[in-house]
């Protein structure tokens, strides 16, 4: 048995599995579209009828624990929607078309599109690789990597940009306040900027041109950057250093044009590159030892928290009135498992298995929530959610997590690590989540 399910008990393991087995049963949703066969794993069944991108290629790397061949049907229904130039939107209107009460807050053009005009951080290549094989196999997949720098990339370094905050999967971060201020997600504004960008058909370079704001921030950079890895395309990693990299706050930060003249919060985002098996390991060190094991900041009860506990924009208040404001301040397993990966490929063990343990403890007792109170645990959002499902990744025995699933042929640096001595003090036991 692997350190971390020595550290959560066989029976946690267990019980953890059937809970999402249980989701990946009730949220499947399968058929054919104008001749086009479709089989995914909805978000939720509730909230979430469609297939959202970034969802599927997470909800799909957890699903390969337990069904592999559903796992790469669930890549392949997005496959099946991509344009013949290889564009995949945010989201893809399987089974039935967008309702007029949702059309004012997706990213369409017109009500009978197949799909939004937008995208969601491009992981499908990486996914790809985890569940599948190797990607550069696939044309298709090649073809969209390929689109989305040809649309994305901006200033030629590889980096790609964003039109809208949602883009990011980020909805209504904190991050992007000083960006998109009263038009951010989760704001009455945000239907004002969708309809503006929709003049100009969601297109980055004509929105870029017109001096309206984009944004190249390190979390769709490093999910983008991993994708090229698994395909075996230059890292990018070097230039997000060169960009993004903050050397004073020890963090990632984004980028805006136009400029921002306001603090930017500090958010998970801003760990996300611990990811990138090529991260520089001083840089990955002083991100671990200066803010992930900080109690005040993402050591948390349940980590990691979507913003620093000591930022000032941090928040469990997650709705003002009908308005959704995500991102705010509870934790979500996917950012978390991001964290997890830099922890386990840098000889973090301990604070790994703690890591997945917590988040265990939180799924066996609250259920697969859409994300989790920082502090104590406690279920939020939508119930029956696909991606918390990463949990079962977290407790698996793959040693390809060790350098995020990227062959090391893949990589221009060797990745074996020496374990790292365990001198850090002592932390709170995630055996406290009521076990």
């Amino acid at each position: 048995m692997d350190t971390i399910k020595r550290h959560t008990t066989r029976r946690v393991a267990a019980e953890v599995r059937k809970i999402c087995a249980v989701v990946f049963e009730g949220n499947r949703r399968e058929g054919v579209r104008d001749g086009i066969p479709y089989a995914y794993t909805a978000p939720s069944p509730t909230r979430y009828p469609w297939q959202w991108y970034w969802d599927s290629c997470f909800i799909a790397i957890a699903l390969r624990h337990i069904d592999p061949k559903r796992a790469r049907q669930e890549l392949e229904s997005l496959l099946n929607a991509s344009t013949p130039e290889g564009f995949i939107g945010h989201t893809i209107f399987w089974g039935k078309k967008l309702t007029l009460r949702r059309l004012p807050i997706y990213n369409v053009v017109h009500r009978r599109d197949s799909m939004t005009s937008t995208i969601q951080p491009p992981l499908l290549a990486w996914a790809w690789r985890i569940v599948v094989g190797d990607p550069a196999l696939e044309p298709a997949i090649v073809r969209h990597q390929a689109e989305i720098t040809r649309l994305r990339d901006l200033e030629g370094d590889g980096l790609i940009w964003i039109i809208q905050p949602d883009e990011s999967g980020l909805d209504a971060s904190p991050i992007f306040d000083p960006v998109w201020g009263k038009e951010n997600g989760g704001r009455l504004g945000f239907r004002r900027l969708l309809v503006r960008n929709r003049k100009f058909n969601f297109d980055a370079r004509k929105i870029a041109a017109a001096g309206l704001p984009v944004a190249c921030d390190p979390l769709t950079n490093t999910l983008h950057g991993l994708s090229r890895l698994a395909l075996g395309q230059p890292s990018i990693t070097p230039a997000l250093v060169k960009r993004l990299w903050d050397k004073e706050a020890g963090l990632f930060v984004l980028e805006a044009k136009p400029g921002i003249d306001k603090r930017l919060p500090v958010t998970c985002a801003a760990l996300a590159p611990l990811a990138l098996p090529d991260l520089p390991e001083e840089i990955a060190r002083e991100m671990i030892e200066r803010h992930v094991l900080n109690n005040k900041s993402f050591w948390t009860e349940v980590a990691s928290p979507s913003v620093a506990l000591d930022d000032p924009a941090f928040s469990l208040k997650d709705s003002i009135g009908p308005l959704k404001r995500y991102w705010r301040g509870p934790t979500w397993v996917n950012t978390t498992w991001l964290v997890w990966l830099g922890l386990t490929r840098l000889g973090y063990t301990a604070e790994a298995n703690r890591l997945a343990d917590s988040i265990a403890q939180a799924v066996r007792r609250e259920g697969l929530r859409e994300y989790y109170n920082p502090l104590t645990g406690k279920g939020m959002g939508t119930k029956d959610f696909g991606w918390s499902t990463l949990v079962l990744d977290m407790l698996a025995n793959d040693p390809r997590a060790r350098t995020s699933y990227i062959p090391a042929r893949s990589l221009g640096t060797p990745q074996s690590r020496p374990p790292r001595p365990n001198t850090a003090p002592a932390r709170p036991a995630a055996s406290s989540m009521g076990r």
